[in-house]
């Protein structure tokens, strides 16, 4: 199933013991688009302090009460390595909180366990097959980089979409595939040159993100953005869009890619 990860931010984190904080924001690799961490706020509770917590730890899902659970205890995540999630997060401090819990990093595994999936997925098989991929190059940058920066949603929501002959629109919002954590999707906003208009782009369209000017560069021109199936927020994304979406682009996207 497809999140939007402004509706995830929020969501409490419940410890066995009592509740943790609210999920601020999700840092991504931004090699292979794979959420690594949720940031979670603990907001009165431990002063402000901010804790990362891998996909992988989510156990229950309460959506009526805008919920997750964790199999931890608040004294597990009161005493965990302290982050400075405003800063790039490097390898180091990821593997001092994969230490301190006792799991194993996901660059150590022959597969990214990314999470359990909060429901049944439409494309279950598919995402399958890709987190593999995706493990595969999370694998190689591990061993050429041992000091990556993960980068955070919140930050990039709102950077300007550029296709190789001008601008589309910026950045709204980023759908989650919970089957994998992975972003699936980018929902740009046209307003500023199509008005009235939303799109999906998918990460294997980003040619580039460059980070001091804020833009997101694609392969595609602006006349391949206009003409793309349309995106319908009301509307779940099933397997015929996707279907529509990868044949739209199949000779810019890679084989099997989203």
């Amino acid at each position: 199933m497809l999140w939007n990860a402004s509706a995830v931010k929020g969501y409490a984190i419940a410890a066995s013991d009592g509740r943790l904080g609210t999920v601020s924001d999700f840092l991504f690799d931004d090699a292979t688009w794979a959420v690594r961490w949720l940031v979670v706020d603990t907001g009165n509770w431990l002063s402000g302090r901010k804790v990362l917590l891998p996909p992988s730890a989510l156990r229950h899902l309460d959506r009526e009460g805008r919920e997750f659970s964790v199999g931890l205890s608040m004294q597990q995540v009161k005493d965990s390595p302290d982050i400075a999630t405003d800063w790039p997060v490097s390898r180091q401090m990821e593997t001092d909180v994969y230490d301190y819990y006792g799991w194993s990093p996901y660059w150590g595994m022959g597969l990214y366990m990314g999470g359990y999936g909060l429901s049944g997925s439409t494309m279950v098989e598919s995402s399958y097959l890709e987190s593999m991929r995706r493990a595969e190059r999370t694998a190689d940058t591990g061993r050429k980089d041992d000091d990556p920066h993960l980068r955070s949603i919140e930050a990039v929501t709102g950077y300007h979409v550029h296709a190789s002959d001008g601008e589309v629109g910026h950045v709204e919002d980023f759908l989650l595939d919970d089957a994998d954590w992975s972003i699936h999707f980018l929902i740009v906003d046209t307003k500023n040159w199509w008005p009235g208009k939303k799109v999906l782009i998918s990460p294997q369209l980003a040619r580039e993100i460059n980070w001091s000017d804020r833009l997101v560069n694609l392969n595609a021109d602006r006349q391949k953005v206009v003409a793309s199936p349309a995106y319908d927020a009301s509307k779940v994304i099933d397997g015929a869009y996707e279907k529509r979406f990868h044949n739209h682009y199949d000779d810019i996207l890679a084989p099997g890619q989203p």
